[in-house]
């Protein structure tokens, strides 16, 4: 197995349209949760979101194409060119037969979809956008990405809920790894602010109620008054490439990826389980080679759902043992919501970045301690100078897949 650099990182999401941006925010704490401006707004319950700001997308791809891009596509193009573009220039050289796509999507065109049955339905009508299906196709954000920089190898998309995108990222890892690539752009990309979209996960009972003081502050993960998640928009791409190559080219070393692990819950297609995330993060432990005395930080899933959170804390407890109490844990979703297939591609961009500056991210919002959530949160605050080497990103999801990286610093 080769070593597999991160040499390129490129966001688009709540808390900013750069990889510094969105550290930065991360780090002071500053969240990325409004209120939703949406004509649509008075039908929700709770009408906030984690939306992506001041994005033109004219300014990013011409008109003609335009037409034929989601918003979730045009995240995952804009967030695909700022890791290419920060990995200097990985493709010179590349025989881009061995250079590849891995994208992680929940709900692929899910604006698009949702204005077609408003038309179909609501109005109607009959006469629906001719590109409807290539907008709403989970497919197009990994298809457009490979069209646009001539990649020929796998184009490959992942829809497992709230795992999507860290799948996308440890399966492109695992074929870099093993040698049958030599690139990868991989991440996830999410955009399902609609109406529907809103209003179905309204039904599930598991959005957070709006913080009447704060509203920036309704996501509360691992907090006694956690209410539940707050839905997000997005895209964060990564550039792979085998550690010796991304040397070899002076390139920008990010990181690296260390190990990548699954597991399937199959008691309830909602409901997590201790022992499914526990599974998934032994099995990213031994991808990696490592033991739990080796991660030096963990960034959870951290949903601020009751269920998940108290889950996932015992899950820590079940694989660290007497160490999880030490182990610095950051939830941001707090400040970023719920990217859901995206969110484990932001996530892990964090987890990198943090490792590269020394810092555990805050986990914001948590005033009321929960006692059955008793580990290390970083609460309120970022921690400076910690030591780390190594960290894990924790991705769980409806469904049942749960996904874990294991990242490094790397040198």
């Amino acid at each position: 197995m080769r070593r597999v650099a991160v040499t390129g990182i490129g966001v688009l999401s709540p808390l900013g349209a750069s990889a510094a941006e969105v550290y930065a925010n991360a780090r002071a704490g500053v969240s990325g949760v409004r209120r939703i401006e949406a004509p649509f707004a008075q039908r929700l319950l709770a009408p906030i979101a984690a939306s992506v700001v001041d994005f033109d997308p004219g300014r990013h791809v011409e008109a003609p194409r335009l037409r034929m891009l989601d918003r979730v596509s045009q995240f995952a193009l804009v967030s695909a060119r700022q890791a290419l573009d920060a990995a200097g220039t990985p493709l010179a050289g590349c025989d881009l037969e061995r250079a590849g796509v891995f994208v992680g999507t929940g709900m692929g065109g899910s604006l698009s979809n949702d204005e077609g049955y408003a038309c179909l339905y609501g109005e109607g009508s009959d006469r629906i956008k001719p590109y409807t299906v290539l907008l709403g196709m989970h497919n197009a954000p990994a298809a457009w990405i490979s069209l646009e920089q001539g990649l020929r190898g796998p184009s490959l998309s992942y829809s497992t809920a709230c795992s999507s995108s860290a799948v996308a990222i440890g399966e492109a890892w695992l074929r870099i790894a093993g040698g049958s690539l030599d690139l990868a752009v991989a991440g996830g990309a999410e955009a399902p602010l609609s109406l529907g979209s809103l209003k179905a996960w309204e039904a599930l009972r598991t959005l957070a109620t709006v913080d009447a003081a704060e509203p920036a502050a309704s996501c509360k993960p691992f907090a006694a008054d956690r209410s539940g998640m707050v839905l997000g928009e997005g895209a964060a791409m990564l550039v792979l490439e085998p550690w010796e190559r991304a040397l070899a080219r002076g390139a920008t070393l990010y990181g690296e990826v260390l190990g990548y692990g699954l597991s399937t819950d199959i008691a309830h297609i909602t409901r997590p389980s201790v022992e499914g995330q526990a599974a998934a993060m032994r099995a990213a432990l031994r991808s990696a080679g490592i033991g739990p005395a080796d991660i030096d930080m963990i960034n959870a899933h951290g949903t601020a759902t009751p269920a998940n959170d108290s889950v996932e804390t015992a899950a820590i407890k079940a694989v660290f043992g007497e160490r999880a109490p030490r182990i610095p844990i950051s939830a941001t979703k707090a400040l970023h919501g719920h990217l859901l297939g995206a969110a484990g591609a932001l996530e892990c961009v964090l987890s990198l970045l943090a490792l590269r500056h020394a810092t555990a991210l805050p986990t914001m919002h948590l005033r009321a301690p929960d006692p059955s959530c008793d580990l290390d949160y970083v609460p309120n605050q970022a921690r400076e100078g910690v030591a780390a080497r190594t960290a894990m990103s924790n991705s769980f999801a409806f469904g049942g897949t749960n996904a874990v990286l294991v990242l490094g610093r790397g040198g």
